[in-house]
């Protein structure tokens, strides 16, 4: 079958490699589409930890069950799901403890040492698959996983009603959240962004007010709840100036792993500061299907892009440059169809 394949640091190509069989508690899936994320730059750029070469890349991501092993229960041949990427051993001190996702041999599929879906076909725990609610776009379906990583940073946050929010990042996951501190009872909602082709969309689905700055907010008193969704260094040691007192402020968005960032020890003991951080899914994919389901998110605004398998490199690319918000690869879209002339259109900002 046809995959993208890391084979090292900044060494990635399209090659030919076996097609997966499923084991007896496994589902065989044919990918429809497969999301683009910061993780995967992390990936390719080889600074993201947990990730052992050669990998297929892709986590976010969606298709068709069409082989199912022998113990596989609850899912049929036929079956359109979204897959929960995380993988933990069930054994170890964290997982005893409800959580897996500090599993001391955490792997993910397309992040750890388990390959993805930026493939024509991949395997998964059937455990991991979630039938897609009939009449939701299946395309849709990769917006499960990183709206479940949104919703567990709620968790870690314990949203109180009337609450301000300052988000950091407009892009996919920072809109992904603000939804969210919409839904939640957000009394405001502001956002910074150095990226103005995201002021539109952002005010549009969740923001009161987005800026460059958030000097030019002006908000003296800080905001009750701070979330970082760029893993940008600056943005970490300015937002954390900006929670109020008492606030809490959230790490969300993935920094190298050889950052570091400055702060005022005595800000955070004196104003009673709550500083947290959130890493990828623990019980939270199936309340993610179902926000999608009920219209929480505008799935269809963050979804500015599709491209085929093979122009998974110029996905990356994009990502890298802020245009769009999600882009998807996807097998099934042959790379003769998408002609040069319809390229832009295909990634451009829907704004």
């Amino acid at each position: 079958m046809k995959a993208v394949v890391i084979t090292a640091p900044g060494r990635v190509g399209i090659e030919q490699i076996p097609e997966p069989a499923p084991d007896s508690t496994q589902l065989l899936i044919q990918v429809e589409a497969c999301g683009i994320c910061g993780t995967d730059v992390h990936i390719l750029d080889g600074d993201f930890a947990p990730t052992r070469y050669p990998i297929v890349p892709g986590h976010e991501f969606c298709g068709e069950v069409v082989a199912a092993g022998s113990k596989a229960q609850n899912h049929r041949v036929g079956d359109f799901v979204a897959v929960d990427p995380s993988l933990f051993c069930g054994r170890c001190r964290y997982c005893r403890a409800g959580r897996f996702n500090l599993c001391e041999f955490w792997d993910g599929i397309g992040v750890g040492a388990t390959n993805g879906a930026c493939a024509e076909f991949v395997n998964v725990p059937a455990a991991n698959a979630f039938p897609l609610p009939p009449g939701l776009p299946r395309h849709f379906g990769t917006q499960v996983e990183p709206l479940a990583c949104a919703v567990h940073g709620f968790d870690r946050i314990v949203a109180r009603l009337g609450s301000s929010y300052l988000i950091y990042g407009a892009g996919a996951m920072g809109l992904m959240l603000g939804q969210l501190a919409r839904h939640a009872g957000a009394s405001r909602v502001d956002m910074v962004d150095i990226n103005t082709a995201r002021f539109e969309v952002a005010r549009r689905l969740c923001a009161d007010d987005v800026a460059t700055s958030a000097d030019a907010l002006e908000r003296g008193a800080g905001w009750d709840v701070v979330i970082d969704a760029t893993g940008a260094v600056p943005a970490i040691e300015d937002g954390l100036r900006r929670a109020s007192r008492g606030g809490t402020f959230l790490v969300f968005g993935v920094a190298s792993a050889a950052a570091t960032a400055m702060f005022s020890p005595f800000r955070v003991y004196n104003d009673e500061l709550t500083v947290l951080g959130s890493m990828a899914i623990v019980h939270s994919f199936e309340r993610a299907l179902s926000l999608i389901d009920r219209g929480v998110i505008d799935c269809a605004a963050l979804l500015t892009g599709r491209l085929p398998l093979e122009s998974w490199g110029e996905a990356l690319e994009l990502f890298r440059r802020g245009a769009g918000l999600k882009t998807q690869v996807t097998p099934t879209l042959k790379p003769a169809v998408v002609a040069p002339n319809q390229r832009s259109s295909a990634v451009r900002t829907k704004e």
